[in-house]
């Protein structure tokens, strides 16, 4: 089933006011948006040339998570080469949004969410890039039971996994850039020649 989401177009806020508004995290989110480089000349090419014009898209976020400060970024700059309008919706604000897009469950952000002109979601991507991702689909896929007594242990175990593969360096911000094209590549057309 498509999850449309016209009632929600025009109610977010524009990325440059999430961030001027942030009142946590602001300067880690600036600092990885200014350390972005297009290390692929090729996915910057594909992003100039058109491919997702048509798209709209929606980024659930809040300034308290780092993984909104580290990925988002990223995201904007994808977003802003390819010319696709960008909202940034605050997740307290709209659970009713959020819940429809749980993580196992829960609600993980940030969630990325690319639409068509009518509202469609087409595709979704977040809260992590897959590798970095990996140590919570194992955790989460063999410990469910938050009462376990070993479960503590192996939740930080898992965030101290993730925070090594995130790595020091913007290493990681080319894993979202090619995760974000591969799902533009897989909804959306060509662009047009003139």
């Amino acid at each position: 089933m498509t999850i449309n989401l016209m009632d929600k177009e025009g109610h977010g806020i524009a990325p440059d006011a999430f961030i001027s508004g942030m009142s946590r995290n602001q300067e880690t989110f600036l600092g990885w948006y200014n350390a972005f480089s297009w290390t692929n000349p090729e996915d910057e090419a594909y992003f100039a040339a058109g491919f997702g014009r048509g798209l709209r898209c929606a980024i659930i976020a809040a300034d308290w998570c780092g993984d909104v400060a580290r990925n988002v970024p990223v995201v904007l700059r994808v977003m802003e080469k390819a010319q696709i309008p960008t909202e940034v919706f605050i997740m307290e604000e709209n659970l009713d949004l959020i819940d429809q897009f749980l993580t196992f469950g829960g609600r993980s952000i940030p969630v990325v969410l690319l639409l068509d002109n009518d509202g469609n979601v087409l595709g979704k991507w977040g809260p992590r890039p897959i590798y970095v991702q990996e140590p919570m689909v194992e955790f989460k896929t063999h410990h469910q039971d938050k009462d376990h007594p070993g479960y503590q242990d192996k939740m930080r175990e898992t965030y101290a996994e993730i925070h090594k593969r995130y790595g020091e360096g913007t290493g990681y911000q080319t894993l979202i850039v090619a995760e974000l094209k591969d799902l533009i590549a897989s909804i959306s057309s060509p662009p047009v020649s003139k």
